[in-house]
């Protein structure tokens, strides 16, 4: 089973590629969309299990968390809040 949270940003991975294929005078093939999708989604999954594995927590949990801990982190980063 895959977090809801996970399974569901793959649409907006490939709308954000859509996006920059846009913007820039890229034209990428549905095989290299499919292949960045895949390497990006694998990667994302693959930390969300070990984090889960390394704390009593559940896929879903792991991936709430982790995916929070990234918005501080950019926020810190962008100096949004003090």
């Amino acid at each position: 089973m895959v977090p809801d949270i996970l399974a569901n940003c793959g649409g907006v991975i490939v709308s954000y590629f859509e996006w920059v294929q846009d913007i820039q005078p890229y034209l990428w093939s549905e095989q290299e969309v499919n292949a960045r999708l895949k390497d990006l989604m694998t990667g994302a999954f693959n930390q969300v299990r070990e984090f889960a594995d390394e704390h009593p927590v559940t896929l879903r949990e792991a991936a709430y968390m982790l995916a929070v801990d990234k918005m501080a982190q950019v926020t810190k980063l962008r100096g949004i809040f003090p």
